[in-house]
Protein backbone atom coordinates (compact mmCIF):
# COMPACT_ATOMS: atom_id res chain seq x y z
CA UNK A 1 0.00 0.00 0.00
CA UNK A 2 1.27 3.53 -0.85
CA UNK A 3 -0.60 6.70 0.12
CA UNK A 4 -0.10 10.33 -1.88
CA UNK A 5 -1.26 13.33 -0.39
CA UNK A 6 -0.79 16.26 -2.97
CA UNK A 7 -0.49 19.83 -2.18
CA UNK A 8 0.58 22.90 -4.23
CA UNK A 9 -3.11 23.89 -5.67
CA UNK A 10 -4.82 27.14 -5.33
CA UNK A 11 -6.26 30.34 -7.16
CA UNK A 12 -4.05 31.56 -9.76
CA UNK A 13 -4.56 34.36 -12.82
CA UNK A 14 -4.49 33.13 -16.26
CA UNK A 15 -1.13 33.42 -17.36
CA UNK A 16 0.67 32.26 -14.01
CA UNK A 17 2.24 29.28 -12.70
CA UNK A 18 1.67 26.62 -9.65
CA UNK A 19 3.97 23.84 -8.50
CA UNK A 20 1.60 20.85 -7.68
CA UNK A 21 3.35 18.19 -5.17
CA UNK A 22 2.59 14.46 -4.82
CA UNK A 23 3.87 13.09 -1.59
CA UNK A 24 4.34 9.20 -1.38
CA UNK A 25 4.63 7.39 2.02
CA UNK A 26 4.52 3.88 2.55
CA UNK A 27 5.37 0.77 1.12
CA UNK A 28 7.71 2.91 -1.36
CA UNK A 29 10.76 0.59 -1.56
CA UNK A 30 9.40 -0.63 -4.59
CA UNK A 31 9.25 0.67 -8.20
CA UNK A 32 5.99 2.74 -9.38
CA UNK A 33 5.14 4.41 -12.48
CA UNK A 34 3.09 8.22 -11.37
CA UNK A 35 0.67 10.01 -12.90
CA UNK A 36 -1.26 13.33 -12.84
CA UNK A 37 -4.60 13.36 -14.12
CA UNK A 38 -7.42 15.93 -13.65
CA UNK A 39 -11.35 16.40 -13.17
CA UNK A 40 -13.05 19.58 -14.43
CA UNK A 41 -16.79 19.95 -12.61
CA UNK A 42 -18.93 17.79 -15.17
CA UNK A 43 -16.33 16.32 -16.83
CA UNK A 44 -14.45 12.86 -16.68
CA UNK A 45 -11.06 12.32 -15.10
CA UNK A 46 -8.63 12.79 -17.64
CA UNK A 47 -5.01 12.59 -18.23
CA UNK A 48 -2.32 15.18 -17.92
CA UNK A 49 0.84 13.63 -17.45
CA UNK A 50 3.31 10.58 -16.60
CA UNK A 51 6.59 9.87 -15.44
CA UNK A 52 8.21 6.31 -15.46
CA UNK A 53 10.20 5.06 -12.19
CA UNK A 54 13.62 6.08 -13.35
CA UNK A 55 12.31 9.17 -14.94
CA UNK A 56 13.65 8.11 -18.96
CA UNK A 57 9.77 8.00 -19.89
CA UNK A 58 7.34 10.82 -19.76
CA UNK A 59 4.33 11.56 -21.40
CA UNK A 60 1.66 14.48 -21.91
CA UNK A 61 -1.54 15.30 -22.64
CA UNK A 62 -1.99 17.54 -25.89
CA UNK A 63 -3.17 20.33 -23.31
CA UNK A 64 -0.45 19.86 -20.89
CA UNK A 65 2.83 19.70 -23.81
CA UNK A 66 4.62 23.08 -23.73
CA UNK A 67 3.67 24.18 -20.45
CA UNK A 68 3.61 21.11 -18.08
CA UNK A 69 6.58 19.58 -16.72
CA UNK A 70 6.49 16.20 -14.27
CA UNK A 71 9.42 15.31 -12.37
CA UNK A 72 10.17 13.27 -10.11
CA UNK A 73 12.48 12.57 -7.03
CA UNK A 74 12.66 9.21 -5.97
CA UNK A 75 15.03 9.49 -2.67
CA UNK A 76 12.13 12.08 -1.27
CA UNK A 77 9.27 9.76 -2.52
CA UNK A 78 7.55 13.24 -4.41
CA UNK A 79 6.35 13.42 -8.05
CA UNK A 80 5.91 17.20 -9.41
CA UNK A 81 4.08 18.88 -12.07
CA UNK A 82 4.92 22.34 -13.25
CA UNK A 83 2.63 24.41 -13.96
CA UNK A 84 2.79 27.57 -16.19
CA UNK A 85 0.88 29.68 -18.62
CA UNK A 86 -2.24 27.91 -17.03
CA UNK A 87 -5.74 28.69 -18.51
CA UNK A 88 -8.71 28.87 -17.36
CA UNK A 89 -9.55 25.35 -18.92
CA UNK A 90 -7.07 24.22 -16.76
CA UNK A 91 -9.45 24.40 -13.67
CA UNK A 92 -9.90 20.83 -12.32
CA UNK A 93 -8.92 18.80 -9.10
CA UNK A 94 -5.95 17.81 -9.56
CA UNK A 95 -5.20 14.15 -8.98
CA UNK A 96 -1.70 12.37 -8.25
CA UNK A 97 -1.95 8.22 -9.06
CA UNK A 98 0.62 5.46 -8.82
CA UNK A 99 1.61 1.90 -10.25
CA UNK A 100 3.39 -0.85 -8.72
CA UNK A 101 6.13 -1.52 -11.90
CA UNK A 102 8.69 -4.34 -12.98
CA UNK A 103 9.74 -2.31 -15.65
CA UNK A 104 11.29 1.21 -14.38
CA UNK A 105 10.83 2.56 -17.75
CA UNK A 106 7.15 1.64 -17.97
CA UNK A 107 4.44 4.35 -18.21
CA UNK A 108 0.96 5.18 -18.62
CA UNK A 109 -1.86 7.51 -19.68
CA UNK A 110 -4.68 5.21 -18.45
CA UNK A 111 -6.21 6.05 -15.45
CA UNK A 112 -7.32 2.22 -15.00
CA UNK A 113 -3.90 1.03 -14.92
CA UNK A 114 -3.44 3.02 -11.61
CA UNK A 115 -3.70 1.16 -8.29
CA UNK A 116 -3.49 4.20 -5.56
CA UNK A 117 -4.98 8.15 -5.94
CA UNK A 118 -4.59 11.13 -3.63
CA UNK A 119 -7.60 13.04 -2.57
CA UNK A 120 -6.77 15.72 -5.29
CA UNK A 121 -5.63 19.26 -4.74
CA UNK A 122 -7.97 22.11 -6.26
CA UNK A 123 -6.42 24.68 -8.96
CA UNK A 124 -8.43 27.05 -9.99
CA UNK A 125 -7.30 29.90 -12.81
CA UNK A 126 -9.47 32.89 -13.63
CA UNK A 127 -9.86 35.33 -16.62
Amino acid sequence: QVQLVESGGGLVQAGGSLRLSCAASGRTSIMYTMGWFRQAPGKEREFVATISWNGGMIQYADAAKGRFTISRDNAANRVYLQMNSLKPEDTAVYYCAARPVISPSYYSDQHHDYNYWGQGTQVTVSS
